[in-house]
C-alpha cells in the first residue's frame, strides 16, 4: 500500500518542491491549498483539493474519506514586514488554523505531523550559529506565530503517546527546481535573491538593500541560504523517520555559513551578468543582523546530506526558472 500523505499548502513555493519529490518516490498524495499565494499548475502529483483550514466541514470530510498517513503543513503566510503591520492576520492563517487543522488530526489518530517553522522563531540568538536547543524570542508576529504551532505539537506529543511530529526550522528557502519544472510565483516578492533576478530582468527599476549599519563585516544582514531541492530533501527524510515510528524532534534547515546581502547581490550580478542598479535604504522591521543554522543534528539524525550547496547554483536554478517566467 501506498502512504497517503495530506500537504497543506502544496501548490506554494516549497510545498511544490515537495510535492514532487513525493511523487517522485511513489507516495499518494492529497493536496490542500486556498491557492491565495500558490498556483495550481504548480502540482505536478496528487490529487488536488482547493479549500482553507478555517473550513472545519471541508477538514472533516478529507479525513473521514482518507486513510492518511502523514500531514506536511506548509501553508502559512511569510512576510516577515507585513506580519508586523497586520499581526492579527498572521496570528488567524498560521496559528489559529493550524490549530484548527491539528484538531482533526488528532479526532482521525493520524500519527505523523511535518511542520513547516522557521528560524525566525529565535529571533536574535545569542550564539551564531544558533542551535534547536537555543532560547525562542522571536521578534516580529511571524516568528511568534510559528512558536505558537511549536507549543501546540508539543503539548499534542506529550499528551498522546501515538502522535508524533517533526518540526523543520528553515532558514532562508532559495532556488528553483534543478529540473526547471517549478520555482517561486509570488506575485509580490520579497526573497532577496528573487528580488535580485527580477531587477535583473527590468521588472523592478532598483534593488533596495536595507540596512547597511549591522553589526557584520560589511554592514548588511547575515542570512543561511539553503536550495528548495535540499530542503524538500530533508521533508523525505523526516517523513520517513516518522514512519519508522521515531519520536517527535526538532531540527534546523540550512548549511551552517551565511552570506551578506552584498555577497548575495554580487553573486547574483555574476550569475546574470547583469549590473543591476541598487540602493541603499534604511533598516527594515524585524530583521535581525545575522541568522545561520547549526544543522548538525539533522545530518546526524536523520542523515541529511545537501546536494546543493553553493550560492552560484542556488541563484542559476532561480535565474534559469526566472527567466522562463
Amino acid at each position: 500500500m501506498k502512504r497517503k500523505i495530506l500537504v497543506t499548502g502544496g501548490a506554494g513555493y516549497i510545498g511544490s518542491h515537495v510535492v514532487k519529490l513525493l511523487g517522485k518516490q511513489g507516495y499518494s498524495i492529497i493536496v490542500l491549498d486556498n491557492l491565495s499565494t500558490g498556483h495550481r499548475d504548480s502540482l505536478l502529483y496528487g490529487e488536488f483539493i482547493k479549500g482553507d483550514l478555517s473550513d472545519s466541514e471541508l477538514l472533516d470530510s478529507i479525513f473521514k474519506k482518507n486513510s492518511i498517513d502523514a500531514v506536511m503543513h506548509f501553508a502559512a503566510y511569510i512576510q516577515v514586514g507585513e506580519s508586523v503591520k497586520l499581526p492579527l492576520k498572521y496570528y488567524e492563517n498560521n496559528s489559529c488554523n493550524a490549530l484548527n487543522l491539528l484538531k482533526y488530526v488528532i479526532k482521525n489518530k493520524v500519527k505523523n505531523f511535518i511542520f513547516s517553522s522557521t528560524a525566525a522563531v529565535y529571533g536574535i540568538p545569542d550564539v551564531i550559529p544558533v542551535k534547536e536547543d537555543a532560547r525562542l524570542s522571536p521578534i516580529n508576529p511571524y516568528g511568534e506565530s510559528k512558536v505558537c504551532v511549536e507549543k501546540f505539537l508539543r503539548d499534542l506529543s506529550y499528551s498522546n503517546n501515538e502522535f508524533n511530529y517533526v518540526s523543520l526550522r528553515y532558514f532562508n528557502v532559495a532556488g528553483a527546481d534543478p529540473e526547471g519544472e517549478l520555482g517561486q510565483k509570488y506575485k509580490e516578492a520579497t526573497h532577496l535573491i528573487t528580488r535580485c533576478l527580477k531587477t535583473a530582468k527590468g521588472e523592478f527599476d532598483v534593488l533596495e538593500i536595507y540596512g547597511t549599519d549591522y553589526n557584520t563585516p560589511d554592514g548588511t544582514c547575515i542570512r543561511d541560504y539553503i536550495h528548495v531541492n535540499d530542503l524538500g530533501l530533508a521533508h523525505i527524510d523526516a517523513l520517513e523517520y516518522l514512519l519508522n515510528g521515531w519520536e517527535s524532534n526538532i531540527f534546523n534547515l540550512g548549511y551552517g555559513y551565511g552570506y551578506s546581502v552584498r555577497e548575495v547581490v554580487n553573486a547574483a550580478k555574476k550569475v546574470t551578468g547583469i549590473d543591476f542598479p541598487v540602493r541603499e535604504v534604511g533598516r527594515r522591521e524585524g530583521d535581525p543582523p545575522a541568522l545561520i543554522a547549526n544543522s548538525d543534528k539533522i545530518k546526524k539524525i536523520l542523515n541529511w546530506q545537501p546536494k546543493y550547496n553553493n550560492l552560484e547554483f542556488i541563484i542559476k536554478t532561480a535565474w534559469e526558472w526566472e527567466k522562463k517566467l
